[in-house]
């Protein structure tokens, strides 16, 4: 097992850990901030398509900003490792909320409907799809409102055609290989929706294929949804894309109009109090642990949670439709059931409450195979709806026990639980090596420097993200500064002081990156320089803003 860490943060111990990697609790040292941090397993970090689509988890984290999704600070990739740096969030998982309290009333579920669109909607708006939205990946937090983590299997609107997602929230298009869409996510917050109304999912099956038929073919159970929210049930899980809501945001229109309508204009209030009251209670069902050696007094568990077979089965015949479409299902079942990854574990009822969520999810680069992660209560990959092996004992320090999961490329969601006071400051932390670090190398070149998701997020902020690349792992000093301009192409007069980060132990880097502007000017820039100087001498990317208009 590796030992490399990434430099400049103080690991305070492991919070879980799975085939595709482990995650840790850290702090900052020059800050004192603390964050979960994500390390690809050694085993993948050896084959390309799985650090590519590591790459891209950041990447996509990095031009994300959302108040409902868990943030990225970095990306450190080195000879001996790769690492996401990510916000530590303070609540406990849908998972474990259900666990303890399912069915939730109509406001509660509403207002977690609700969060959990409003951080697929900025998603969408970067024509990103999640494709694995579930319990497991939203969180609780102790105020009543929600945040989702986990892009590790999104994709690009319109492409990277394959069957991926968690079966049980997987919308009819998805089995079949179709695209990624907006309206696939839109379908499964909706069957998530359903589950917290009614304590189970929309539809269950023996076996894979069976479950596929009826995602494609089945009748909509809206008949045990509380009527008010009816509609929205029908519309979240129409059978075809055109039938939902083609964004997120056109959901969350339905929904304040609905839930407004039905329950009053307080609905939100009600529902966010109820939704903290039961997030407390989990916090306070956690035995608490000894607290780790850095500051911010916080708090932490760890677990691996486990798949169980239902011992319910559901009868259901299906129609000529059905019939018509099964062969595709059928391809789909067998496609996800050979491509098992032998190694993978399941997971299951939680037996903790406070979590952190940090998931590490990867598939091999290409987008034509399955990838389908497996959760509480599903279906095992089989035709014959056999149950699987029964779990043995893993011996990991977080008690973990693994069985297979239906995932043709070693798909694992390693789920890190903690309490933690919440931080004091929100920049983007800064690391400088840390003593226990390698020692850097004498001399390192600069290869490239670029820039990605440079967007205006306000009236006067904006966000981009700056990758750097060496062939060693020496020193490198960033300089990154920001400027205002009428001219297009040029930097212009630059804007506030320059922010410079040292960084080293690795021979890649993806900073995340915020600015307010104070001066005028329709164009933004942002440019990055370094020392050693990059061989292609540093990289500029300009934006017009929102409030100019080119005549």
């Amino acid at each position: 097992m590796s030992t490399w860490a990434v430099p400049g943060y103080a690991e305070s111990r492991e919070l879980g850990s799975g085939a595709s990697g482990r995650v840790t609790l850290a702090v900052h040292e020059e800050t004192g901030h603390p964050v979960a941090v994500k390390y690809l397993s050694d085993s993948l970090r050896t084959r390309p398509g799985f650090v590519q689509e590591f790459r891209a988890e950041a990447r996509l984290l990095g031009g994300l900003r959302s108040d409902h999704v868990a943030g990225l600070y970095e990306y450190v990739e080195g000879p001996e490792g790769a690492a996401i740096v990510m916000e530590l969030v303070d609540g406990v998982s849908l998972r474990t909320l259900l666990g303890r309290q399912a069915p939730l009333e109509p406001e509660a579920a509403l207002v977690l409907l609700k969060g959990s669109l409003l951080g697929l909607a900025d998603a969408h708006r970067l024509g990103v799809v999640h494709r694995d939205y579930k319990p497991e990946n939203v969180l609780v937090r102790a105020d009543g409102t929600s945040k989702l983590v986990d892009f590790g299997i999104a994709a690009t609107d319109g492409t990277t055609a394959g069957i991926a997602g968690t079966p049980s929230y997987m919308a009819p298009e998805q089995w079949t290989g179709a695209p990624a869409s907006p309206a696939a996510d839109v379908y499964a917050a909706t069957a998530t929706f359903y589950e917290c109304l009614t304590g189970r999912k929309p539809y269950t099956g023996e076996n894979l294929a069976e479950l596929a038929l009826q995602h494609v073919d089945g009748v909509i159970p809206a008949d045990d949804v509380p009527e008010p929210v009816r509609a929205l049930v029908l519309r979240g899980l129409a059978k075809t894309p055109e039938q939902r809501p083609a964004h997120a945001e056109d959901f969350v229109a339905e929904l304040e109009a609905t839930a407004g309508g039905a329950y009053g204009p307080e609905w939100e209030e009600r529902g966010r109090r109820r939704l903290a009251a039961l997030a407390a209670l989990c916090l306070l069902l956690v035995p608490a642990p000894a607290a780790p050696s850095m500051p911010r007094h916080a708090t932490d568990t760890a677990r691996t949670v486990l798949g169980r077979v239902p011992d319910w089965l559901r009868a259901w015949r299906p129609s000529l439709r059905g019939l018509l479409v099964s062969g595709a299902a059928l391809v789909a079942a067998l496609l996800l059931t050979y491509g098992i990854d032998r190694h993978a574990p399941d997971f299951g009822t939680p037996r903790r409450a406070a979590e952190a969520l940090a998931t590490t999810s990867a598939q091999p680069a290409g987008g034509g195979g399955p990838t389908a992660t497996a959760e509480p209560g599903s279906p095992t990959p089989s035709s014959s709806g056999s149950p699987s092996a029964s779990p043995t004992p893993s011996g990991s320090a977080s008690d973990a026990t693994a069985q297979p999961t239906v995932s043709a490329s070693a798909t694992t969601d390693t789920t890190a639980s903690a309490t933690v006071a919440p931080p004091t400051t929100t920049a983007t932390p800064t690391s400088e090596p840390s003593s226990s670090s390698p020692s850097p190398s004498p001399t390192v070149s600069v290869k490239s420097v670029s820039f990605g998701g440079f967007r205006q997020t306000g009236n006067t902020t904006a966000a981009a993200t700056v990758t750097v690349t060496t062939d060693g792992t020496g020193p490198i000093t960033l300089t990154v500064s920001w400027s205002t301009g009428e001219v297009s192409g040029q930097p212009g007069t630059q804007d506030g002081a320059a922010d410079t980060y040292t960084r080293s132990g690795a021979t890649q880097y993806t900073i995340a990156l915020d600015h307010t502007f104070s001066g005028a000017g329709c164009y933004w820039g942002v440019q990055a320089r370094t020392q050693p100087a990059s061989a292609d001498g540093g990289a500029f990317q300009q934006l017009l803003t929102r409030r100019c208009t080119l005549t």
